[in-house]
């Protein structure tokens, strides 16, 4: 299950992207990087990134730890900026906030970093599992933190649910977008990560991950669904996900091929 911590106090923003997360201290005095409810992307981008990220960490990739922060009126309240101040009066109650890293460097190719193969396709197959169009080149969302690698910021994956329609068809979609991967140059043994990580996912561990979302982040999906229609539908797309799991194998090893 996740934590629950208290935001204590409001460190500085972290001024990447349009969703302005900050550094925050909180009531178990450890230090996380706090992504708002009230942020443009809205709460469907903490849903993202809590399902997509609890997925990664079933299946043993390097995901830091997700708390849910809850947010007080009193943080920030003497904070000069005015966009701040209402981001934060935007966001009071639950949050999402992800361990920080210290000292930790964005991966990037064009200085030498690589990943074993073995890793490589694992996160590859996994970010094609949940749709995440948000690990590529221009935006790895892959730090190096002591020389490990750690994902971060999945709030763009599972984008079916902006919409919620055809959430059948989108379930089998083979993620064309899995060609601009920034590891996909490494991900040699894609077939060896696809026959081993869906026994990491039975429906159970599926459903007792989306029993974790907060009720309040589900109901600011569009259409008239409750809390635990969505998670329904969430449970739905993900099994049909794996379903599916071959096809997305095929698209990943087929984009791969081109760039040798």
């Amino acid at each position: 299950m996740l934590r629950t911590v208290t935001a204590t106090r409001y460190v500085t923003p972290l001024r990447e992207g349009g969703s302005l997360p900050a550094l925050v201290e909180a009531d178990d005095d450890g230090l996380y990087v706090l992504k708002f409810r009230g942020a443009g992307q809205g709460p469907l981008a903490l849903v993202a990134e809590l399902v997509a990220g609890e997925i990664g960490r079933a299946l043993g990739l390097p995901v830091p730890e997700l708390v849910l922060m809850e947010v007080g009126v009193e943080l920030g309240r003497n904070e000069p900026d005015p966009e701040i101040r209402e981001l934060l009066k935007a966001s009071i109650g639950c949050n999402l906030a992800l361990d920080y890293l210290p000292g930790s460097v964005m991966f990037d190719p064009a200085a030498g970093d690589s990943l074993a193969a073995e890793l490589a396709s694992e996160i590859v197959w996994f970010d094609a599992l949940v749709t995440n169009v948000d690990r590529t080149p221009r935006n790895p969302n892959l730090l190096l933190w002591h020389r490990a690698p750690y994902l971060i910021d999945h709030g763009a994956a599972l984008y079916f649910h902006h919409a919620w329609q055809n959430v059948e068809e989108m379930a089998k979609t083979r993620f064309a977008a899995v060609r601009e991967h920034v590891l996909l140059p490494w991900a040699s043994r894609l077939e060896e990560a696809g026959e081993r990580l869906p026994a990491l996912l039975p429906a159970a561990r599926l459903a007792a991950i989306l029993d974790e979302v907060p009720d309040a982040w589900l109901r600011a999906a569009p259409g008239d669904l409750t809390p635990a229609g969505r998670r329904a539908g969430y449970l739905a797309f993900l099994t049909g996900r794996l379903a599916a799991a071959r096809a997305f194998v095929e698209e990943a090893e087929r984009a791969r091929a081109q760039l040798v």
